[in-house]
Formats: C-alpha cells, sequence, structure tokens
C-alpha cells in the first residue's frame, strides 16, 4: 500500500472520538461524531462533484479539476472506512482478487452467491 494511503488512513483513525479526536478542532472528528448518514452525505457530495469536473473536463480539455473532485473522494472514502472498521489494505486485497477476472464473471459470480444465500435464507 502506498505511504501516503498508510499515513492517511492512520491520521483518520486517530480522528476517530473515540480515539481523541475533538470535534471542536478537527473536521475529520466531526464527521465521525455526526456518524454515518453525514459521512455518507459528503460521499455523494463528492462523486457528484467529480462527475461534474468530469463533464467539465470533457468540455474544457482540462482535467486538473477531476483530479482535485477525485482527491476529494478518495479522502471522504477513507473516512467511510475508517468508520466501518475498514481500512485501505483491504480495499486494495479486493481489487488483487478479482485482477485477471472478467468483470462480467466477477458481476455473475456476485449475483450466484447472493441467490446461493437467499435460497439458504428459506431453507
Amino acid at each position: 500500500m502506498s505511504e501516503t494511503l498508510k499515513r492517511l488512513a492512520a491520521v483518520i483513525e486517530s480522528r476517530k472520538p473515540a480515539n481523541g479526536g475533538d470535534p471542536a478542532t478537527s473536521y475529520v472528528a466531526r464527521l465521525f461524531a455526526k456518524g454515518d448518514d453525514a459521512i455518507l452525505k459528503k460521499i455523494g457530495e463528492e462523486a457528484t462533484e467529480t462527475v461534474m469536473a468530469a463533464k467539465d473536463a470533457r468540455r474544457d480539455n482540462d482535467a486538473s479539476k477531476v483530479l482535485y473532485e477525485c482527491a476529494d473522494l478518495w479522502f471522504h472514502s477513507l473516512v467511510m472506512l475508517a468508520q466501518f472498521d475498514l481500512t485501505p489494505q483491504q480495499v486494495l486485497d479486493e481489487l488483487a482478487r478479482r485482477e485477471g477476472l472478467s468483470g462480467l464473471e466477477e458481476k455473475a459470480a456476485r449475483k450466484d452467491a447472493l441467490r446461493d444465500a437467499g435460497e439458504t435464507d428459506k431453507h
């Protein structure tokens, strides 16, 4: 995992109120204190801003805003991962697991697993 991701994940983890993060002095601690819905709302906002920046980049032939907005989206996604006690390394591991799989095959396998789980619940 990149050193930048490791350091950022550690800082985000330290901002959890349970780890001493102070919502009065830390934006991330404030997000954690507000809970899941605030974090998820922020991700939705950042995702929309990323899409709009990409549309503007296509029109203006300047991708600099895409990079900026994508960084915001990744950052808030890292906050969400921490909220659910997940790590960037776990995301990278999942991506590595999928490496070499056809996207269509991977999607079909997830549908099969969900169907099988539903059938198990019925018995």
